[in-house]
């Protein structure tokens, strides 16, 4: 699904009117959409004490269309709106929603009162994604209103929380029913964080036309894009079917981190898993996971299908030398992530021909690209497509909406996950993964990453959910990625 700025979705509206659908019907399919969206998270809504908050444009004139949909199909215990502006400023397809509202007998008030605040649902439909700049004067103080007034209510906004800006105050919202696509500022931190669970609702722009205002090629990552991997397998399958893993690393007093990679390329479905690290540390390998095989360093990719570089390989002049090594000449698909990540700062980065998925988090990037660790942080999207095009690889920059940059100049944003990972091992859990992904599907080698990615994430969330942010561990990944997965299948 396509990420849109605010003015790529201004276009794409502007040339639906243009192409003969009015911006009448567009309104009302948003009002329609959003009440759906409300019916079934928030029924019944007959028992709802409602206020819908509406500015003097297009999304306040969606809130008029929602406000009217409520009145006569719900008729909830109590519904107000809450005008932000005189009801003479009120132009054009916001003018006739109002003029029906008006019809309907609708309550509405240009002030808060005491009723207003015993709500137990706000639809914020104040400001649209036609503000520039922060949010000021009347419309500032709404907002705080909303953000405190209102103790018993939930917040569900309209295309986007109202004055969401990286540099002002906006909603906080539950959720936001967001109208064609996704916009930038929900999606990406730091503004990702204010809007909630985020549901992209269809209002009749075509889809042609979200596509080509996309030019920059961002996208949202969804399970729709990798499904189809994880249907039933052929009956007749053996576990050479599915790939050999080789993860590379378990340095001396590291081989922790090794074997949770390779359980990770177990865990996710590959047939056989050789986990190459130090000899004192082979025990601790085969004790997480007995099904690991082991071997030695010297012993080369051999005839493994991935390769998984760097999960405690240390930093140890040798280690470094063998994964410039690896990377520059191994035949097969390579993983690469932590102390492999830093042998290859300050080089060429010249692969194989072959698949190449660097992992970096921010400090592992800023040393990579030769910059800050704060430079990479302001410009995510930007720093991972640029390096890999540059560098003809798949740039995994992990963090919060975690981003995937391919060599073609497509960027995708994954939506999972969870501050509970913020723990020891998760990247190297997210090596494995994308591992064992890549071996059992060398064909669809971006759609292989972008699903380890997303289930990466999806399991910090359901094990975060039942554990709590502050217990979860990297192995408790591998403990909820089967309900991860199943939800695919579902």
């Amino acid at each position: 699904m396509k990420i849109l700025t605010a003015a790529q979705m201004r276009e794409a509206d502007r040339r639906t009117i243009a192409a003969g659908i009015p911006g009448l019907i567009l309104m009302e399919n948003a009002g329609c959409r959003v009440v759906e969206f409300l019916e079934k998270k928030y029924a019944p809504l007959e028992r709802r004490r409602i206020v819908v908050v509406c500015g003097k444009g297009n999304n306040g004139g969606d809130g008029l269309v929602i406000a009217r949909q409520l009145w006569t199909r719900f008729r909830p215990a109590a519904l107000h709106i809450l005008l932000a502006a005189p009801p003479e400023d009120y132009q054009g397809d916001a003018a006739v929603n109002w003029a029906m509202v008006q019809a309907l007998g609708i309550p509405f008030s240009q002030t808060l009162d005491v009723e207003m605040r015993a709500a137990t649902l706000i639809v914020d439909a104040l400001l649209g994604t036609g503000l520039k700049g922060p949010a000021q004067g009347h419309a500032l103080e709404l907002i705080r209103e909303l953000n405190g007034g209102f103790p018993h209510a939930a917040i569900v906004s309209v295309d986007t929380p109202s004055g969401l800006h990286a540099e002002g105050e906006s909603v906080r919202a539950a959720y936001t029913v967001t109208l064609a696509a996704p916009k930038t500022e929900l999606i990406l931190p730091p503004t990702c964080d204010r809007a909630g669970a985020v549901t992209v609702a269809p209002i009749g722009i075509p889809p042609a036309f979200i596509e080509e205002e996309a030019s920059h090629w961002l996208n949202l990552v969804e399970p729709t894009l990798f499904a189809r991997l994880f249907a039933p397998r052929e009956r007749g399958a053996h576990k050479g079917s599915f790939g050999h893993v080789l993860v590379f690393g378990g340095a001396q007093g590291k081989g922790g981190a090794a074997a949770m990679a390779g359980a990770a390329a177990l865990r996710s479905g590959a047939g056989l898993v050789t986990v190459a690290a130090d000899r004192r540390e082979r025990a601790t390998v085969t004790s997480l996971m007995p099904e690991l095989m082991t071997g030695d360093w010297d012993d080369g990719v051999g005839d493994r299908d991935v390769l998984a570089l760097g999960p405690g390989l240390g930093r140890e002049p040798e280690a470094e030398a063998n994964a410039r090594y690896l990377f520059a000449n191994a035949a097969v698909p390579a993983v690469v992530d932590a102390d492999a990540l830093n042998a290859l700062a300050s080089t060429a980065l010249n692969g194989s021909g072959h698949v190449r998925v660097l992992t970096p988090h921010p400090g592992e990037m800023s040393r990579l690209c030769g910059t800050s660790i704060a430079a990479v942080q302001n410009d995510r999207v930007n720093i991972a497509r640029t390096f890999a095009t540059n560098h003809a690889c798949i740039v995994v920059l992990k963090g919060q909406r975690t981003v995937t940059a391919l060599p073609d100049g497509r960027v995708f944003v994954n939506p999972t996950g969870t501050p509970a990972m913020a723990t020891a091992g998760s990247g190297d859990v997210l090596t494995g993964l994308i591992a064992g992904l890549l071996a059992q599907f060398p064909h669809d080698a971006v759609d292989a990453v972008l699903a380890a990615v997303w289930l990466h994430g999806r399991a910090g969330e359901l094990g975060a959910a039942e554990l709590g942010e502050q217990c979860l561990t990297a192995m408790d990944l591998l403990r909820y990625l089967p309900r991860a997965m199943n939800e695919l299948r579902s």
